[in-house]
């Protein structure tokens, strides 16, 4: 959405004298660009939809660009590329560069260090324009309803796309020139329309193929296809047809009138009609290109009527000239002022100070940043003086970054090279050491090394252990010993997986096998109305794999915790889903489970301190004052149940930290270093409980 991309630019959009310029400077394009910036501030800020608004920068910008190339061509002056690719970084770094600097420092000061490594990743991501790839590979859910737990960097994704087409581009225009001299020379084919149409053909090529991708892969994996390049192009391509059509348009003044205010109206409503959530950047966006498309065509349109005049508003050029700023700007504002409130949106007041605060910091970074570098003459002068520019920007922002990341490296470093004495954990909690004071130490893991806290298995299932049934394609095991004296198969959701940090362990100390058929808030039970038609679908067909694979046990959590009251209930139809097991001989171990919050606990820790009341939660709010566990007892033989509750809360209180261990990852699962301080302890209750040696 970039306001300065050379070509980009509507003001750079056109060669020659200054009276060729302004005769070629369309200020209801720039009218239209603040438009789609302010739609997309809007829907962030108040309605946490997506607005199209980002589509439109897309098509703008490639629009804009092909008018600069064609007329470079037609020209007859050359394009150097490099030349290119230089001037337009050193337009668009430095604002990057600001930004970025200024989200370090609101992250450093607001938020919990545990988020720091993947914003630091991510400032990284930005800086080189791969932010889109960063956040795909991690399937970020871009339409979270709370902003306040967002990366402040996140909306970089747009610009790194931008970044990609602004290299990938030139190459096309540079190809097709060639080609076109090419054919000028055998065929003698008129200049001007052989070069044009065989830019239409490249681009409608480019187009027909991306959309067809995008559709695709948007019905398939739409998490991913939102932030994927192949995706996003057949948008860039659409405005480049737009700019080759252009002059072969000619709309009555009636119909621009038309076409103006009709295309408006679609591109404004967008948001608000469609349920454009999850159906991005398919089909569905063609809805706002279109619609802008039909905004450039109305063009000029000679009306007072026309919707021209409205974009070509003074204030609202302006603003056009401080879009690209401001959408550098909204997004980190937002992020970073809900989670130093502590909220998850803002009301209308907030909003518009947050939006407020975007315009001022917009302006003030086109003006003193922005403007003063594009009117520096001296680098202009040589190609390498672009380059020594580009490299001081980069290395203003990759010097914080890499010191600040050597830190946490070392932090971490010195945190795991403490006696083990002093992070006994769990161990803390034994009855020998009642009484006993833990030493002052660091607390593990680091905050940094938080994400790291899922428990490990070792890969996935093999030989005979693959599941034939497709929904259980995520089965997952550890590595299988020559001679395994028990099978142990692991179900339900993350509140299992948790405990595999100490049950993989002892697995392979005894020389057990342990198969895990797992998915996300999908506890095991049998068929419930209390569960979506996935997860029963998910739970009917790991039990067909266990009665087929006849394991010796197998391993569930039995209760379910909540953030609220009741806090703690029967997993629902709970019985009814292991009955079939222990009918066919098979023993089934039901461990209690662990209390959720309503807050993160290792960032309240950060934040608040480690004595802080709200990171040290009592037990009546966290589990039952009577365990579920007990309605089961004597209902079905071979149940073999497991509570290690007095091993995460002690003395009437459920802490966010014992023996200097973070006891929990986020708001309700245990981390994996935590888990493993329980080892002996779960050994001991799970060989108690089952009867094995």
């Amino acid at each position: 959405m970039s306001n300065e991309p050379g070509p980009a630019s509507p003001q750079s959009a056109a060669a020659g004298s200054p009276a060729t310029r302004k005769s070629r400077y369309r200020p209801e394009v720039q009218g239209l660009r603040a438009l789609a910036v302010l739609m997309v501030v809007t829907y962030h800020v108040w309605l946490g939809r997506v607005s199209g608004g980002v589509d439109v920068f897309l098509l703008i910008s490639a629009f804009l660009m092909t008018l600069s190339f064609a007329r470079k061509v037609e020209s007859g002056k050359p394009l150097r590329l490099l030349q290119h690719w230089l001037h337009l970084l050193k337009r668009l770094l430095p604002a990057v560069v600001v930004v970025v600097l200024g989200v370090l420092a609101g992250t450093w000061a607001i938020l919990p260090a545990s988020r720091w490594p993947d914003i630091l990743d991510q400032a990284w991501a930005s800086l080189l324009y791969r932010q889109n790839w960063l956040l795909a590979d991690t399937a970020v859910d871009y339409y979270a309803q709370d902003h306040s737990g967002a990366s402040p960097l996140q909306h970089f994704w747009s610009l790194s796309i931008q970044g990609q087409v602004f290299l990938l581009w030139p190459l096309i225009f540079a190809g097709t020139a060639l080609l076109h001299r090419a054919l000028r020379r055998w065929t003698g084919v008129d200049e001007r329309l052989n070069f044009r149409l065989l830019l239409a053909l490249a681009f409608g090529t480019v187009f027909a193929a991306s959309l067809a991708y995008s559709i695709d892969q948007t019905a398939n994996n739409q998490a991913y296809a939102y932030f994927d390049t192949r995706a996003r192009l057949w948008e860039f391509a659409l405005g480049s047809l737009l700019a080759l059509a252009l002059p072969h348009l000619k709309p009555g003044r009636a119909l621009r009138v038309v076409l103006g205010w009709a295309g408006l109206a679609a591109m404004l409503s967008c948001g608000l009609l469609l349920t454009v959530d999850r159906s991005f950047p398919g089909y569905v966006a063609l809805w706002p290109t279109l619609a802008a498309a039909a905004i450039i065509v109305a063009g000029q349109s000679g009306s007072r009527f026309g919707v021209d005049r409205f974009l070509s508003w003074r204030p609202l050029v302006a603003l056009g000239d401080n879009s690209y700023a401001l959408y550098l700007w909204h997004w980190p504002l937002l992020v970073l002022a809900l989670a130093g409130m502590g909220l998850s949106a803002p009301d209308l007041w907030q909003g518009l100070a947050i939006v407020a605060v975007s315009v001022l910091l917009a302006v003030l970074t086109t003006r003193f940043v922005e403007r003063p570098l594009r009117e520096w003459h001296w680098p202009q002068r040589q190609t390498w003086r672009t380059a020594v520019v580009i490299a001081a920007c980069g290395a203003l922002l990759a010097a914080p970054v890499t010191l600040w990341q050597s830190h946490i490296i070392a932090d971490e470093a010195a945190a795991a090279s403490q006696p083990k004495e002093l992070t006994p954990g769990a161990a803390a909690l034994a009855p020998e050491n009642a009484g006993k004071t833990t030493p002052a130490a660091k607390i593990i893991p680091v905050p940094a090394a938080m994400k790291n806290e899922w428990a490990d298995i070792d890969g996935l299932c093999t030989g005979n252990n693959v599941p034939s049934n497709p929904l259980l394609q995520g089965c997952l095991q550890n590595s299988r010993p020559d001679s395994a004296s028990k099978k142990i198969v692991v179900l339900g959701d993350s509140h299992a997986q948790q405990y595999m940090a100490a049950l993989g362990p002892i697995a392979k100390s005894h020389g057990w096998e342990v198969v895990t058929l797992l998915k996300g808030n999908c506890r095991f039970g049998g068929e419930s109305p209390q569960r979506d038609a996935d997860c029963n679908a998910f739970n009917k067909a790991s039990a067909e794999y266990v009665l087929e694979h006849r394991p010796d046990a197998v391993f569930t959590v039995a209760s379910l915790t909540h953030k609220d009251a009741p806090y703690e209930t029967e997993v629902p139809a709970y019985l009814e889903g292991i009955k079939p097991f222990t009918d066919a001989g098979i023993d089934v171990v039901g461990i209690r489970d662990n209390p959720r919050f309503t807050l993160n606990m290792p960032e309240c820790v950060q934040k608040k301190g480690l004595d802080a009341a709200d990171c040290n939660v009592p037990l009546m709010q966290s589990l039952a004052a009577s365990s579920p566990l007990d309605a089961y007892r004597g209902k079905v033989a071979r149940l073999r149940l497991m509570d290690m509750s007095d091993f995460i809360c002690a003395d009437g209180t459920c802490p966010a930290v014992v023996g200097n261990v973070y006891v929990y990852k986020d708001d309700n699962h245990l981390t994996k270093t935590y888990v493993q301080t329980m080892i002996p302890m779960f050994e001991e209750r799970l060989l108690a409980a089952t009867g094995w040696n």
